[in-house]
């Protein structure tokens, strides 16, 4: 690696660090002043805490990666285009794809980073991190959930749910067993399933069977649909569901193989599984977006810097809402799960091309 390379990425390493550990420490304060009433509330002593929010920290990189790589860029390019050593370096003979391919190699390595957090470590800290705040100081997990299979207990019922759709808010085959107080069965519903409407449950095919006290015997009614109660909604079901950032890729591949082999919709998870591989990406794509800006902005020197850094984050915002949108029309099944999660990345790719060419 040339002088001048170890150079650029030196100054990256630098920016990128201390944007880093800005945004970490004002996320976790205003996260800290925001749980801490939660946890003296709930008995909870304040040291559990501690590793509730050191548990976190993953996540808050993860998120806040392609964003500090970003800004990093835009701030060295920025500053040594106040200082006049790109024209220095062009006076040089060199062209602006050769600093292209050293934020390329950037870009990749954060992209590889950013997998890496993704895949291994996230998902295993930030199942610690919810079983702290959902158990501990929520104390929300009164069921038992092995991937689709769903188990819930309330006074006098018991649930069984094989699949829930978040995005639909549906269930699909749902048994309600009611008891009375010597634990004694004295109804049972079937359904085939159910959705949420309003603040009821709307059940199809249902199997609806009573205890007869007189006879001792059950009487069972069909129902082609019927509107219930139940003692859940679907945010209940939600926090129940494991989470799709607490899996792994292979993890989630396999979910959804086994969802689909048993007939059920997995849409939703076709999406979060192809954005398991385009997200890391980003790290790449907004690097050549940054390096396309800070080499093509025209202004004088004192304004240049702040013209780069505000036109790389609206850039950069620009990104998220449209990735966020496309992912949205994926979940609703208006375009394909590939297409949703990849064109975003796409297009950003191209328009990074594009101000690299005009820089050029």
């Amino acid at each position: 690696m040339s002088i001048i390379s170890r150079y650029i990425v030196r100054e990256i390493l630098r920016y990128f660090s201390l944007i880093l550990l800005a945004v970490v420490g004002i996320y976790l304060m205003v996260d800290f002043f925001e749980r801490i009433d939660n946890f003296m509330e709930s008995g909870v002593p304040l040291i559990r805490s501690v590793p509730y929010f050191l548990y976190k920290i993953p996540f808050i990189v993860a998120q806040i990666l392609p964003v500090g790589v970003l800004l990093s860029v835009l701030v060295v390019f920025g500053i040594m285009k106040r200082n006049n050593e790109i024209v220095a370096l062009k006076a040089s003979g060199l062209s602006a794809f050769y600093l292209v391919r050293i934020v390329a190699l950037v870009g990749l390595a954060g992209s590889l980073i950013l997998f890496v957090l993704s895949e291994v470590v996230v998902p295993v800290t930030i199942a610690k991190s919810n079983r702290i705040w959902l158990g501990e100081v929520r104390k929300k997990l009164p069921a038992k959930a092995e991937k689709k299979n769903i188990w819930l207990r309330d006074k006098g019922q018991i649930s069984h749910i094989v699949y829930f759709n978040p995005v639909s808010n549906t269930i699909y085959t749902l048994k309600v067993n009611y008891f009375d107080k010597w634990f004694n069965l004295v109804r049972r519903i079937d359904a085939k399933s159910a959705v949420y409407k309003g603040d009821h449950w709307v059940l199809e095919d249902v199997l609806d069977q009573h205890l007869d006290e007189t006879t001792g015997t059950y009487r069972a009614t069909y129902h082609r649909r019927q509107a219930e109660k139940l003692s859940f909604v679907p945010a209940d079901l939600r926090r129940i569901v494991k989470p799709v950032e607490e899996m792994g890729y292979l993890e989630l591949r396999a979910y959804v193989r086994k969802l689909e082999s048993e007939g059920y919709d997995s849409t939703k998870y076709r999406v979060d599984l192809q954005a398991k591989i385009a997200f890391p990406l980003v790290c790449i794509v907004l690097c050549l977006i940054g390096t396309g800006i800070s080499l093509g902005t025209r202004g004088s020197r004192k304004e240049s810097l702040a013209i780069i850094i505000a036109v790389g984050l609206g850039l950069s915002f620009l990104y998220w809402v449209f990735y966020s949108f496309c992912v949205s029309l994926g979940y609703g099944e208006m375009l394909p799960p590939v297409v949703a999660v990849w064109l975003a990345n796409v297009i950003f790719s191209c328009l990074g091309l594009f101000t690299l060419l005009n820089a050029e």
